[in-house]
């Protein structure tokens, strides 16, 4: 990513160029990326492709203004941070399912982000309701943020009796945790973003996979509380937990919100494909 197109990055999520990579800048900078460019899946609907190319990527986020999943979001968003000075790492996660089982591998793309002031973070911009700011990736007691509190822990043993790789500590994988449920399990190995296109290509075409079961379009409010159409069905969550659901009648009216709400422009609903 050139500086051309890391400053209009940083000017679709509202930020200034910073003069350093520090903790502080981080922060500000996910935040204002959780409040802007919102964690959709509305392309796996409007059948359009899911190509984990850096040039792909900016033309959708930052020229057509539209949101992602986390393979997008934080593939791009991790593509920024190295172009600003931060040292960034791309982390393989499965998230947790119903009864407590992993996803398939490279089910979730996630960020260990260093800066220069000697922070140690996982940034995550790509997994929908979570952390409004990054946890420190090092810290194994409750981290409390706007979106609960959270836990970065030692995971223990997966279905199949492994625990992290060649049983050296530093190699374990890590278990996050979100007002006490499991979110996923991360690996500590680096990736690049081309390792995760079998899994976007599954999540984008499997039956199995939720993502293709229902559209989602959900971004953080500028109070702290979170705004998300799923199908039909607009649900604006304030800070304290209380929502309110209403549902848009018209094509009109959904494309409404898409665009006042979301930022997003589009010239038809999206409607779930047929499996």
């Amino acid at each position: 990513m050139n500086s051309a197109q890391a400053d209009a990055y940083l000017r679709r999520i509202g930020a200034q160029h910073p003069a350093w990579p520090t903790s502080g800048v981080l922060r500000d900078l996910h935040l204002r990326h959780l409040r802007t460019v919102p964690f959709e899946n509305l392309s796996i609907h409007l059948g359009e492709g899911i190509v984990l190319e850096e040039k792909h990527l900016l033309d959708k986020v930052v020229g057509a203004r539209r949101g992602g999943f986390c393979y997008e979001l934080n593939g791009l968003f991790g593509a920024l941070l190295g172009a600003l000075g931060f040292d960034v790492t791309l982390l393989s996660a499965r998230g947790y399912g119903e009864g407590g089982r992993l996803g398939i591998p490279y089910d979730h793309l996630a960020l260990r982000v260093r800066t220069v002031d000697g922070g140690d973070w996982l940034a995550d911009v790509g997994f929908g309701a979570h952390s409004h700011f990054p946890l420190a990736f090092g810290e194994r007691g409750e981290q409390s943020d706007p979106g609960g509190t959270f836990r970065v822990v030692e995971a223990g043993p997966d279905a199949a009796g492994v625990r992290g790789v060649g049983g050296r500590r530093e190699a374990e994988d890590l278990d996050v945790i979100r007002d006490g449920a499991p979110q996923y399990r991360m690996e500590v190995r680096p990736r690049v973003l081309g390792d995760f296109v079998a899994g976007a290509w599954w999540h984008a075409t499997s039956p199995m996979s939720h993502f293709g079961r229902s559209t989602v379009c959900s971004r953080v409010t500028e109070d702290g509380g979170r705004i998300t159409l799923s199908g039909r069905s607009l649900t604006v969550t304030a800070p304290d937990g209380t929502k309110e659901v209403t549902e848009p009648a018209t094509d009109e009216e959904v494309l409404a919100v898409y665009r006042e709400c979301f930022g997003i422009e589009l010239d038809r609903v999206p409607e779930v494909r047929k499996s």
